[in-house]
């Protein structure tokens, strides 16, 4: 059976570096004709190949066009085995329950939610599913008008943390539990846990196990969440937030050399970029985590490494920050411990 799943996961991969979205529906279709399950068409198939192309533009094995292009044609396929995954006496039977899932504020990734509310709905519950960066006061609206059993909030990027935090505090003020997943909670939920969310799931599959159970129990005092966590009380997060974007502009200004031509930017190095370390540092302050810095740092420099651009360009970025951010000790702090870990020549 092993083998069989890697082969069906090698057939779609090719299918998807093709951009051949019939080969690669086709290819599903068979696969479920051959006795593989929908369950493990979506757990074991397509979250698979689907977690290689984040692998593969990370070793710069694919450029971002080759990266869309896969997602793409890979929901295509989840698509197509979501509207083939129940006859009209599964759709008649007693539901679970409601969910509701969704995407923060912000969060752009909406491959694992829609995974999550396939198998989900697989699993006989009733999802609502809101797609990518619902804002706060649209998805509170919608727990109103539903009151669903559970709220399920995915985020991939930590820089999302802070709206996350809005959600799971709104939520529950609404009267709806909150579990929360993807790679912003952190490997082993410790986010999730600062934030006051329900419950947290490594994955799709952890996921439905955990709702199988039965809905989250909804809290006795509606409203009252865990708050925030203690150190907000400082000031820091705010001021940060407040000169982020000055931040980038004079690190940029300092950065690119004034003569050249007009706009011209440090090959391999981008506004972009400062503006993405600047958000990794501002989601490590909120939840007083350097890890969270660090472990970015480290990822972005495999990532320029890959692309030719030497760890020096990243340790000059963190040098120009600390310089702007001497009143502001966790910040500078978190810039001082991520360079440090890099190579400085």
């Amino acid at each position: 059976m092993k083998d069989d799943i890697e082969r069906h996961v090698k057939a779609l991969w090719a299918a998807m570096m093709a951009g051949d979205e019939y080969a690669a529906v086709a290819g599903a279709r068979a696969a479920l004709h051959a006795g593989v399950s929908l369950e493990t068409m979506f757990l074991d198939v397509v979250a698979v190949a689907q977690a290689r192309v984040g692998q593969d533009w990370l070793a710069n094995r694919l450029t971002v066009a080759q990266e869309h292009t896969a997602t793409a044609v890979n929901e295509r396929v989840l698509s197509v085995l979501a509207h083939t995954q129940t006859t009209p006496d599964q759709r008649s039977a007693p539901l679970k329950g409601r969910l509701t899932v969704a995407c923060v504020d912000g969060e752009w990734h909406t491959f694992p939610a829609r995974l999550l509310s396939e198998v989900l709905r697989l699993r006989g519950w009733r999802v609502d599913y809101l797609g990518a960066h619902v804002p706060t006061p649209h998805l509170i609206a919608q727990v109103h008008r539903t009151a669903p059993d559970t709220v399920a909030l995915s985020g991939s990027l930590a820089t999302r943390l802070p709206a996350a935090h809005a959600a799971i505090t709104a939520c529950q003020a609404a009267g709806a539990p909150v579990l929360v997943g993807g790679a912003a909670f952190g490997p082993d939920g410790r986010y999730a846990r600062l934030l006051g969310a329900d419950a947290w799931a490594p994955d799709a599959r952890a996921a439905a196990r955990l709702l199988d159970g039965g809905p989250l129990p909804r809290r006795s005092a509606p409203g009252l969440s865990a708050g925030r966590p203690p150190h907000l009380a400082d000031p820091e997060y705010a001021l940060l937030t407040d000169r982020a974007a000055d931040l980038v502009r004079d690190v940029m200004g300092e950065l690119v050399p004034e003569k050249g031509p007009e706009g011209a930017e440090r090959p391999g190095h981008t506004a972009e970029d400062i503006a993405y370390i600047v958000d990794f540092l501002r989601a490590a302050v909120y939840v007083d985590d350097p890890d969270l810095f660090t472990s970015f740092i480290g990822w972005m420099a495999r990532m320029l490494t890959e692309r030719d651009v030497p760890a020096r360009a990243l340790v000059t970025d963190l040098e120009a920050m600390e310089d702007r951010l001497t009143d502001l000790p966790h910040a500078l702090g978190d810039l001082a411990r991520a360079r440090a870990m890099l190579p400085s020549g």
